[in-house]
């Protein structure tokens, strides 16, 4: 089996598929400020829809959820419609990269664990057309949380991620590519828990059940490397306003 493979086996059906939880979401929220009464947001990386049923319900939001994996996106049509809310979230299969989305749709852009994949620079620019008028965007990001980390940690993620930055360094990025930082806000370890003691059990209930224990090796370092090394990176929550 392919890492990929394993990697979506393993996440597949979590509740988290990134460091976070409903009371993070629901903080970034509250910290996003004023929105209209029933907000057009767009849920990019949707994951298995967490976010984007909370907007919804808490927000009033019309939610467009975005991912590319079919699985992610059937999880969260099935949580919108469990919370009685599937009038309320629709599903569209695309990359962040190609959203089919017009400009000005967005009265809030979502982003939870996910704009590493685009790339923070890139997510910032790509995205800033699809704001409506006093939009926000609102994502999470990891960052290195000292100017010296440990080696270790260092060689995992400049494998793994290697543009991430400090708070910092991201906050400089964001206000010269005409952005407003209105708030950051660092997730709590127990953000980090909430992902990584299910995947773990997952990924020991698939050993248990045959699956390749290699690829599952690759999948599990991640959460060997935060036990060893996690006083020196974490997740940061930004509210980010375009600069008139």
């Amino acid at each position: 089996m392919s890492v990929e493979n394993a990697f979506w086996l393993a996440h597949d059906g979590l509740a988290q598929q990134a460091p976070g939880s409903a009371a993070t979401t629901r903080l970034l929220l509250r910290l996003a400020g004023p929105l209209p009464a029933r907000p057009r947001a767009v849920d990019i990386g949707c994951g298995g829809g967490q976010a984007s049923v909370l907007l919804a319900a808490e927000a009033g939001a019309e939610v467009v959820a975005v991912d590319t994996h079919e699985p992610f996106l059937e999880q969260t049509r099935a949580a919108a419609a469990a919370a009685g809310l599937g009038g309320r979230v629709r599903t569209v299969a695309a990359r962040m990269q190609d959203l089919p989305l017009p400009a000005g749709s967005a009265d809030l852009i979502w982003a939870e664990g996910s704009v590493y994949l685009m790339g923070f620079d890139e997510a910032l620019v790509a995205w800033r057309d699809l704001l409506a008028p006093g939009g926000a965007l609102v994502l999470t990001e990891c960052e290195w949380t000292t100017p010296e980390p440990a080696p270790g940690a260092r060689a995992f993620w400049a494998a793994a991620y290697p543009a991430m930055r400090t708070t910092d360094g991201n906050v400089r990025a964001a206000l010269a590519a005409g952005w407003i930082v209105t708030a950051t806000y660092l997730l709590p370890d127990s953000d980090w828990a909430a992902y990584y003691d299910p995947l773990a059990a997952r990924i020991e209930a698939l050993r248990a059940d045959g699956i390749d224990g290699a690829s599952l090796d690759e999948v599990a370092h991640e959460i060997e490397i935060r036990r060893a090394y996690g006083g020196d990176y974490g997740y940061t929550g930004y509210v980010l306003r375009p600069r008139p």
